[in-house]
Formats: C-alpha cells, structure tokens, sequence
C-alpha cells in the first residue's frame, strides 16, 4: 500500500505542477487556457533539442540542467505572446470567443510541432543513474525523488511568492477585482504577464520531468493537460492549494484504482473523469473552492 502511495504521489505531483497553470490563469482572467498543454509541449521539445546538442560537449548533469532552463524559458516566451496576440484582444469579449482562440492556439502549436520537431516519438537521455533504492519492501528510484522533489520545491516557491511577495499580493488583488485593483496603481497587464510566466514555466518543468521515463510527442500536452484541468476543478479552480490537492489526489487515486481496484490499465484514464463528476455533482465548487454570489 505504501509503494502504491509513492507511485501515486509521484504522478499527482506532475499533474499538480500542470493544474496550477490553470488556476492561476482563470483565477485573473476567469477562463480556461486549453493551449496551456501544448506551450508545455513545446518548452519539452526545446528542452530536449538542447540536451541533444550540449551532451556532447559537457557533462550529462549540467547538460540537463541548462536543457531544463530553455524549456521554461522558451514556454514561459510562448506563453506571454499567446496571452498578447491571441487572448487580450478578446479580453472583454463574450466568455466563449477566448475559449475558442485557446482552442485554436492548441491546434496551431501541436500542428507546428509536428512539423517542425516531426511526428515520430523521441526520448531524453535518463541524466543520472536511476538504480532502484530498496527500503525494506519499498523501491524508490532517483527518478521518483526527483520528481518528488522538484514538484513540492516548485509548488512551495510559488505559495511563497503568491503569499508573500509585493507582486504575488498585486496578483491576488487583480484576481480578486482587477477594476479595484487598477485604481489602486496595480498595473493589471503586467501581472497577468507574470500568471503566464509562471504557469507556463511550471509545466515546462512537468513536460520534462514526464519525457525523462516515457517520450516526447506533438500531443504529449493533450491528455496531461486534460486531467491536469481535471485536477484544477476537482482541487478548487483560482485555487493554488487547491490545484496541488486535485493534482496529489488524482495520481493516488489512479494508481490505486489500478492496483487495489483492479481497474485495467487501459482504463485507468476514466478515474479522473468520474472523479470529476462526483465532484461537480456533490461539491461544484471544487474540495477547496469557494462559492462567491454577485451583488446585483
């Protein structure tokens, strides 16, 4: 069970890193990003193009880890000229005409990959020895740490920013009224610049980590960003803690399903989807989320 529990933590936290892009993009802008898997997509290709070329010349570690900067880089760019071009224009439109561009930048940017990256699956480079650890009749691999890792250090960054910092509070004032928040001298643009930055550098990270033990492909963002989404409504969407929750809870209970329920592998993606309606239909609002009436 406790093996079962580590699989299933290691997965929730990709999905948490990925759901977090969501809420913080509709808790400002109140709308659903679908392009937010197909930016991390391509800060995954970008990552790999650079391992590819620098493993030769330096040492593997390093290699991977300035890989791992293009990639955020590059997706966190992407994702600031998607929200200039394609999203701010519309940004006092009718709720659906965003929704429909989102869709359209996700069609172009998998398109685009295909085209230029081809459609043929490729792979990272495992950048360190992956021997599994045996602790009793636990296993834990250096991948699993590292991911692990990697996702609780990048989730509690971003609550510590989000709750401490002069331009995380210019955040939440923005997300909670942008007119107020306006009048009071915060520059609303900027601060969706930086929902974009961060959410798009975070799945970077998550497409990455996710690429290292299977493999990088023009709709590798599709269904991660999928039960990410999922992940994001079930936790609470506009909520942070509430989108690492959703992430952590929907990998445990995937692995569970499988392992203990005895759910078929080929199966296992339809947990999220009853997860979900289970809790629209019994908490809307999400397990943290809140429900918030409009004064008329």
């Amino acid at each position: 069970m406790l093996q079962h529990l580590l699989n299933g933590l290691t997965v929730g936290s990709i999905y948490a890193l990925v759901a977090l892009g969501y809420t913080l993009v509709y808790g400002i802008l109140k709308f659903i990003n679908f392009a937010h898997g197909d930016v991390l997509m391509i800060g995954t290709y970008v990552a790999l193009m650079v391992f590819k070329g620098l493993k030769s010349f330096i040492e593997i570690p390093f290699a991977f880890g300035i890989a791992v900067l293009a990639g955020m880089l590059s997706s966190a760019l992407l994702g600031v000229v998607i929200e200039r071009l394609a999203y701010r224009p519309l940004r006092h439109a009718p709720r659906l005409a965003p929704l429909i561009s989102a869709i359209g930048v996700s069609v172009i940017l998998s398109n685009s990959a295909a085209l230029i990256f081809g459609t043929k699956s490729q792979r990272f480079d495992m950048p360190f020895n992956n021997t599994p650890i045996h602790c009793g009749s636990l296993v834990v691999t250096p991948y699993q740490g590292l991911i692990l890792i990697t996702a609780f250090v990048m989730m509690a960054l971003l609550h510590v920013f989000i709750k401490t910092t002069r331009t995380g509070k210019a955040m939440r004032a923005s997300s909670e009224n942008p007119l107020v928040a306006e009048l009071m001298g915060v520059d609303t643009d900027r601060m969706i610049r930086f929902t974009f930055i961060w959410g798009s550098a975070l799945g970077a990270i998550a497409g990455i980590l996710v690429s290292l033990d299977y493999k990088v492909y023009p709709t590798l963002g599709s269904l991660i960003g999928l039960k990410a989404f999922i992940a994001a409504v079930v936790g609470g969407i506009g909520n942070i803690s509430g989108a690492m929750l959703g992430g952590l809870l929907l990998g445990v209970l995937e692995t569970y399903g499988v392992a203990v329920l005895g759910i078929p592998v080929g199966y296992k993606d339809t947990v999220a989807f009853v997860l979900l309606i289970i809790i629209l239909l019994v908490r809307p609002s999400g397990l943290l989320g809140s429900n918030k009436r409009d004064k008329v």
